[in-house]
């Protein structure tokens, strides 16, 4: 199976563990999330994004550009500051390593990346502040984080 093949395949497992896990992921949402930035239906707005995800790309049988950032992407950021880049891969919140650059979708920044648009400027909030940001890049690294996980469980 190739890449594409397999990030298909990635998305479809995704609705599947996120059907399987909602209650779960709702109360980890719920808690990790301060009520002011609490967005009503999260889980049911992603996995619709998800859904138009494989509906847009299914008469090709692949992925083949990621217009905005899901679970499984890594994203590019440029700090409007600085002029740098910065890269942060989506992941599910057991998958998360943030000294890797791996940050779970519900973390602070990785839910305020998940569902934006490639080119889009937002201000990001941070610990130590805001940080204007454009998205540069998205890009599937799906097979990253399960070849991540089969080293964490060696």
């Amino acid at each position: 199976m190739n890449h594409s093949n397999l990030s298909r395949e990635f998305y479809a497992q995704q609705l599947v563990y996120i059907d399987e896990n909602i209650k779960d992921l709702t109360t980890l949402y719920l808690s990790s999330t301060p009520i002011q930035d609490r967005i009503k239906h999260f889980f049911n707005l992603y996995v619709l994004e998800v859904e138009e995800l494989l509906s847009e790309n299914g008469k090709k049988g692949f992925i083949s550009l990621f217009h905005k950032v899901f679970i499984g992407t890594k994203v590019t950021v440029l700090l409007e500051e600085d002029n740098e880049t910065e890269d942060f891969v989506i992941c599910l919140p057991e998958q998360s390593n943030p000294d890797s650059g791996f940050i779970s979708f519900l973390s602070p920044v990785g839910r305020q990346l998940l569902l934006r648009n490639l080119g889009e400027q937002l201000l990001l909030k941070i610990p130590t502040g805001d940080l204007q940001v454009t998205i540069r890049d998205i890009s599937y690294v799906g097979d990253l984080l399960e070849m991540e996980e089969r080293y964490k469980e060696a």
